[in-house]
């Protein structure tokens, strides 16, 4: 099945730009419930952004511990139970709105992870992330990608986000939404038979 490579990290424009254009553009659009996706590099980052995106206005606060591609954060933090549950903890101190974690399928025991956010205060889990790849190019031997490894995503990791899943609905009592390779309702379904309460979609959506 397809799969994609990707070493963008995580670009945005920052959360002043996207407070003050980006969510009101949104809310203008759009009527359902607005999820703000968080990430830092230390936890008084975190908490900075999440406050700042619970203070414009966002429904729920999607704090990302998660990405491969970030040094020093993202995956920092998600790849130990210790280190979510701190984010975890500190970001639900500080802000009023729902606070979902999303977590990293390159932790060493996801389940783990997802038992500390939920007993730091975790009101939801998100997962998965993008799984850590490597293509090298057999005629140079060198990667293809200047990062070396990148985060992978796509169809091809369906059976690997449906198990962790699978895995964390069983652990925790808060809702999980699943992510990783859904591209039409049965992929829909399966996570919702897996023990999800919601989905998210990513590479699959066209990007111009």
């Amino acid at each position: 099945e397809a799969g994609l490579l990707n070493a963008v990290g995580l670009q945005n424009p920052g959360v002043d730009t996207v407070v003050r254009e980006e969510l009101p553009k949104l809310r203008a659009a759009y009527s359902g419930p607005v999820i703000a996706n968080v990430c830092g590099f230390s936890r008084e980052e975190y908490v900075e952004v999440a406050r700042r995106f619970d203070e414009a206005g966002a429904d729920i606060l999607e704090i990302n511990v998660s990405c491969p591609n970030v040094k020093h954060g993202g995956l920092a933090f998600g790849a130990s139970p210790g280190a979510a549950a701190e984010i975890a903890a500190a970001v639900r101190a500080a802000v009023k709105k729902p606070v979902y974690m999303k977590l990293s399928p390159n932790a060493a025991d996801i389940a783990a992870v997802a038992r500390a956010c939920e007993e730091a205060g975790a009101d939801g889990l998100t997962l998965v992330n993008t799984l850590l790849g490597m293509r090298v190019d057999p005629r140079t031997g060198r990667p293809l990608v200047s990062t070396v490894t990148s985060g992978f995503s796509g169809p091809a990791i369906k059976p690997v986000a449906l198990r962790m899943v699978y895995e964390v609905c069983g652990a925790v009592k808060i809702p999980v939404v699943g992510v990783g390779g859904i591209a039409c309702a049965d992929d829909l379904l399966e996570f919702l038979s897996a023990g999800a309460s919601a989905v998210q979609v990513g590479a699959q959506n066209p990007v111009d």
